[in-house]
């Protein structure tokens, strides 16, 4: 199979595979928050809740191997697309696939209706809102048993992801356990990166207004 087979089949898969991925995701993270947040389910319904995000994670594995599959590559597509590997082995990842849903439906509705700053600024904030969800309820099951634990309610969690993402870090709350700490890693990197995205292309937004409006005064003295 050629390079442009590939390409083809590849872009192919994506348009089918946009729709069904975000409502997996939509799914698993239905399915993650009421197994964190309702806490004394009888083991039955416990049990199904597992099996949901089971067949969700199940999708993006599906997902993958055909990605895997269509590039051709091998071993080397893991290294060469090492954030989809990333976003299928870190559940926290996936509710990013929502902001993918969302532009699949604007596009079958005719096309994108705001324009590319705007757009990067809708996608970069849907992003933050999501990850930071994910990433309370996932601090909040680390660290709601832990011993000397300062994040004991799913609204400590909350407040602690907000300051996080921000870059505040107030430091009233803060995780104790391993794997809280590891996933405050993961919140401080992206809500730097997400940060970056929205003040850089405001920014750039406001610089293309202010160039258009000194082109249509015309030069000085005119």
């Amino acid at each position: 199979m050629d390079d442009d087979s590939r390409m083809q089949r590849w872009e192919r898969w994506e348009g089918r595979a946009a729709l069904p991925l975000g409502i997996a995701s939509l799914v698993y993270l239905a399915g993650y928050a009421t197994h964190v947040l309702a806490r004394g389910l009888p083991p039955a319904k416990d049990d199904v809740l597992r099996v949901i995000i089971g067949a969700a994670w199940a999708v993006f594995a599906v997902d993958y191997a055909v990605h895997w599959r269509l590039s051709g590559r091998g071993l080397g597509f893991v290294t060469r697309h090492w954030l989809d590997t990333l976003v299928m082995l870190l559940p926290l990842l996936w509710p990013v696939r929502i902001v993918r849903l969302y532009d699949v439906v604007q596009r079958r509705r005719g096309g994108a209706r705001l324009g590319l700053h705007s757009r990067v600024m809708l996608y970069a904030g849907l992003s933050a809102a999501l990850l930071g969800f994910s990433g309370a309820l996932a601090v909040y099951q680390a660290e709601r048993a832990a011993p000397h634990a300062t994040i004991r309610t799913f609204g400590d969690s909350v407040w602690w992801t907000c300051s996080t993402l921000t870059t505040v870090g107030y430091g009233d709350v803060t995780p104790v356990t391993t794997l809280g700490r590891v996933i405050a890693v993961g919140l401080m990197v992206c809500g730097l990166a997400l940060l970056g995205v929205v003040t850089g292309s405001f920014s750039s937004l406001l610089l293309q207004r202010f160039a258009r409006g000194t082109d249509e005064e015309g030069p000085p003295g005119s």
